[in-house]
């Protein structure tokens, strides 16, 4: 099985009862569950409770850490189903504990106003090197982190202005990333938005750690705290999207973090915000 077979196994949930679904992790992870599943997964799971709308915001909130080991039980909430809007909420839960929820809106499609920002001039993802080559670098004296940090991921990033993990410098936190799927899975607006809502969780906590020189790996205890998403257009997340990422402001060991995705077309098709817990050790 493909890393992107997994990863659409993973987002294929279990129904258990009305509005009761249930999630698992890849086999062999090991700490905490990584946050974007989790929003993937219940963004997957509030689709299953829709019929005809498109998710056009999220937000969520990161509870306790998430066991790999364990399945989690996704419960929707069908808050409200209106005409053209309908809103759900979905609980994550383990051993009977919340350890994660989240709130989304969908709406049916229909036409307006529109404009959009244009995407800022960035070097093309062929002229970037892919992120495990580049890690392989960096971890060529650290067996450990080198297998986990080079192993087949189901989706590509190429990083713009990379920092060392291992010795971080002090740079700015506006920074660019090219991210895509590794396979194309068609047009479905729904699977797309989840496989990009996984995605964007890759990098976004560390921009407001680059300002100060730090990593999780030099003496920062990091955590994603909560995790929102705005869906402006469809896409499909097996072309090349770019991360264009920024952090104006961290205090009280918190960072907060922004987002704009854009299709390699230029097209704005998401935005994202995030805090995150950036405590020294």
């Amino acid at each position: 099985m493909s890393v992107m077979d997994e990863l659409v196994n993973i987002l294929t949930l279990e129904p258990i009862e009305v509005n009761l679904f249930l999630g698992r992790s890849p086999p062999g992870e090991r700490g905490r569950i990584f946050g974007g599943q989790v929003v993937a997964q219940a963004l997957t799971a509030a689709y299953k409770t829709v019929n005809g709308s498109i998710c056009h915001s999220l937000q969520s909130y990161f509870i306790r850490p998430g066991d790999p080991t364990l399945p989690v039980l996704y419960q929707v909430e069908r808050s409200r189903d209106g005409k053209s809007f309908a809103t759900r909420r979905v609980i994550a839960i383990q051993k009977g504990e919340q350890i994660f929820n989240l709130a989304c809106s969908f709406q049916v499609p229909e036409d307006g106003y529109d404009h959009a920002d244009e995407m800022p001039s960035a070097p093309r993802p062929e002229e970037l090197q892919e992120e495990s080559e580049r890690l392989r670098i960096v971890f060529k004296d650290h067996p450990e982190e080198l297998a986990r940090a080079t192993r087949d991921r189901p989706i590509e990033t190429r990083h713009i202005s990379p920092i060392n993990i291992l010795a971080p410098e002090i740079k700015p936190s506006a920074h660019q990333m090219w991210f895509r799927a590794r396979g194309d899975l068609g047009d479905d607006i729904g699977l797309n938005q989840a496989l990009l809502a996984y995605a964007s969780d890759y990098s976004l906590l560390g921009t407001s750690m680059r300002p100060h020189g730090v990593s999780w790996m030099s003496g920062v205890q990091t955590a994603s705290l909560d995790h929102i998403l705005w869906f402006h257009r469809p896409t499909n997340f097996s072309r090349w999207h770019l991360y264009v990422q920024d952090s104006p402001s961290a205090s009280g060991a918190r960072g907060f973090n922004r987002g704009a995705i854009y299709r390699e077309d230029g097209v704005l098709v998401a935005s994202a915000a995030q805090e995150g817990l950036i405590r020294k050790r």
